[in-house]
């Protein structure tokens, strides 16, 4: 199993509008992808490592798939799609990491 992990970085002028990326996008993510997603989930940063500090990231999306193969074969075709809708809910630039799932 491989997970695509978007993390968007926190800072002093961050915006995110959870309820779009939850309500609108990441919806349309898995209509585009079908199938080839098996699963997704958002989480949303509370603080760091110090009670009452920033979280570093705002929010992170994952996006789990079969394989690296999987992945890039159902979202090459969508991307430009996926791509233009991070404007309607954050100014953050996403960060994307791909790892396998081990437990």
């Amino acid at each position: 199993m491989i997970k695509v992990s978007v993390l968007y970085a926190n800072g002093k002028d961050t915006k995110f509008d959870m309820e779009y990326y939850c309500n609108r996008h990441i919806p349309m993510v898995w209509q585009l992808l079908g199938s080839a997603l098996k699963g997704a989930s958002v989480d949303q940063g509370v603080s760091g490592e110090e009670p009452g500090s920033p979280a570093p990231y705002v929010a992170m999306g994952h996006l789990l798939f079969d394989s690296v193969k999987a992945f890039q074969t159902s979202f090459g075709q969508h991307a430009q799609a996926i791509v233009a809708d991070i404007p309607k809910y954050t100014n953050s630039e996403p960060t994307i990491q791909i790892s396998e799932v081990k437990l």
